[in-house]
């Protein structure tokens, strides 16, 4: 009868993995199952870190705070990592260094975020989103790109497409 919760504990945490199941069940003492909720965080894109216990089924069985992830290697019990505030800058037309520098905002400085270059991750100072909506794309002097993302604009304005790039506006 182990065997068979075992085997169903480690289908949903297969399961989690590719569509995000945000309920696991556990056999409880009584031999019934009872529903658990994971632990906060999110398991790492890859395991450069040192793994707590190798071979788990599910969160529960991993100490504190640590999660079961799975691996090349199989299912390891590892520390969560958090995301963290602010969004990826939009990437520039050029593609970035081929290099994996990080693999979740955990691996970066400060409040930079492990954000996709065009090749590679890298560690990326983020932007805040300012409130409000672009206006309808109006024509520019010159086909350009002004900006990039709302934080290199002034004050409240925010970073809108016009019809040839991007140029800072007054939000509407």
């Amino acid at each position: 009868m182990d065997k068979h919760w075992s085997a169903v504990c480690a289908f949903i945490l297969a399961l989690d993995v590719f569509v995000n199941v945000h309920l696991v069940f556990v056999e409880g003492a009584d031999g019934n199952l009872k529903e658990t909720l994971p632990k906060p965080g999110h398991c790492p894109r890859r395991l450069n870190i040192v793994r707590s216990r190798k071979g788990c089924e599910c969160d529960e069985e991993c100490p504190g705070n640590h999660k079961c992830c799975v691996f090349d290697g199989g299912a390891v019990c590892v520390p969560p990592a958090f995301p963290k505030k602010g969004v990826c800058p939009r990437r520039n037309w050029d593609a970035g260094l081929c290099v994996e520098s990080c693999s979740d905002d955990s691996d970066c400085p400060h409040d930079e975020k492990c954000c996709f270059n065009g090749c590679g991750h890298t560690c990326t100072a983020p932007y805040t989103v300012k409130r409000g909506r672009c206006p309808s794309p109006q024509g520019t002097p010159m086909c350009a790109e002004y900006c990039y993302h709302d934080g290199q604009c002034p004050g409240e304005q925010k970073c809108c497409k016009t019809t040839c790039g991007h140029a800072c506006s007054e939000p509407c």
